[in-house]
């Protein structure tokens, strides 16, 4: 007997991290993953779109739009930043695998971290001012950023 060769690869198998990660955000809008993965190909953070913790998501807003302290966005930590504060050891050098492309926000935490490369499903906000400014930091501090194409790929998990 030989091994099975329909396994999913390194790629999908923590992009799939990611997407599982993003099921927990309680969001309306946008659930979002990230998974951070050393060289070893050991998953040291995971995060997703949500409050701080303690902070409760039945009392905070989840509106896109309004006045200001009445929307989910002064309050939300993504998934980026989560993960990188829930890593369970330092990130420098990592790879970081997500859905949307990184904001301006999340692309400075993930420089200062130390990561390095950026793997991301959609960029369908790449024409906002955020993410421009992302991409130009990014490039600025040399960190890598890479579109995987996984359309194509299905994972289902059966309980």
């Amino acid at each position: 007997m030989k091994k099975r060769d329909n396994y999913i690869s390194w790629d999908e198998y923590f992009m799939g991290v990611a997407a599982l990660s993003g099921m927990r955000s309680k969001d309306p809008n946008s659930q979002v993953g990230a998974c951070i993965v050393d060289d070893n190909n050991r998953i040291i953070g995971i995060g997703y779109n949500g409050f701080p913790n303690g902070c409760s998501d039945d009392e905070l807003p989840w509106a896109r739009e309004g006045e200001y302290l009445d929307i989910k966005y002064p309050y939300v930590v993504h998934a980026e930043l989560n993960a990188i504060l829930n890593a369970s050891t330092s990130v420098r050098g990592a790879k970081i695998y997500i859905a949307l492309f990184p904001c301006n926000e999340c692309a400075k935490a993930i420089i200062q971290s130390g990561i390095k490369h950026v793997y991301y499903l959609s960029d369908k906000y790449a024409e906002t001012d955020s993410v421009k400014a992302s991409k130009r930091l990014l490039r600025m501090a040399g960190v890598e950023y890479t579109q995987l194409n996984l359309s194509d790929k299905s994972i289902t998990i059966n309980f």
